[in-house]
């Protein structure tokens, strides 16, 4: 049994953790424990005070501290978690490239295990699936969609297009369904990405990683697939599920 550990922020998308755990079908197991957030607000200020501390966060009177995120890390720590990923985007790009490995390493010091984020899972995620270059389908406002694009070039990919949603809430983007998801897949998608991305783990994608792949016809990466797969990373661990997309399939789509 391998036991994966996540630090949630709020309850929008909770639920595509339990699910994702069903479709791994395998000896995984995911423990979710939820953090404080700041209002699920889309807005900078907000996620660096929201999550694992990074360099501006530290200082700041809301910020989740070592101490407090500390209480997060030792129930996953009992709960038998071999590694552990901070599951949220944009709390942890809001920070830039290098307080993000800042904000990832004070997580795994205090964790005492390895340690990730969601904004790290999508750079190491896109070469899986053969994606040099990737469209990006925020659900958020256009700071945080350009931010996101900037971190991934970062990270040494080539964003061919950004497509914003403008979502102002966490909660706003958990109440989409399949059909939000979709438009704005497609909204994003430009002919010459070879993978879309889509950012946010307060959006629902578990349920229809399938019906994006189809609709698009490459690869689609979505937050909460790959924060899981972050961790399975860590723990070297490889896992074929297809229901859960291109990204757990052993053999990656290949672009023509």
């Amino acid at each position: 049994m391998t036991a994966l550990g996540f630090l949630y922020p709020g309850h929008s998308a909770e639920d595509d953790y339990p699910r994702i755990e069903q479709l791994l079908g395998s000896d995984i197991r995911v423990d979710l424990v939820r953090t404080d957030v700041a209002e699920g607000a889309h807005g900078a200020d907000a996620l660096r005070m929201g999550g694992p501390p990074g360099p501006s966060a530290a200082e700041s009177p809301g910020a989740v501290t070592p101490e407090r995120l500390a209480k997060g890390v030792e129930q996953l720590r009992l709960a038998g978690a071999e590694a552990v990923v901070w599951a949220s985007t944009s709390g942890g790009f809001v920070h830039g490239w290098d307080g993000a490995h800042e904000q990832v390493r004070t997580l795994a010091t205090t964790a005492g295990m390895p340690a990730s984020s969601t904004s790290f899972a999508f750079v190491h995620a896109a070469p899986e699936v053969g994606a040099a270059r990737v469209a990006v389908a925020a659900p958020y406002p256009d700071d945080l969609a350009t931010l996101f694009a900037g971190f991934l070039e970062a990270g040494g990919l080539e964003v061919t297009g950004v497509h914003s949603a403008g979502a102002v809430t966490a909660a706003e983007t958990g109440a989409w369904g399949e059909a939000e998801v979709l438009a704005l897949a497609r909204a994003a998608d430009t002919p010459d990405a070879q993978a879309v991305l889509l950012p946010g783990t307060a959006m629902h994608t578990a349920a229809w990683l399938p019906a994006l792949e189809k609709e698009l016809g490459k690869p689609v990466l979505t937050a909460n697939q790959v924060t899981v797969w972050e961790a399975l990373r860590l723990t070297d661990r490889r896992v074929h599920a297809p229901g859960l997309g291109a990204l757990f399939v052993r053999e990656p789509i290949v672009q023509a």
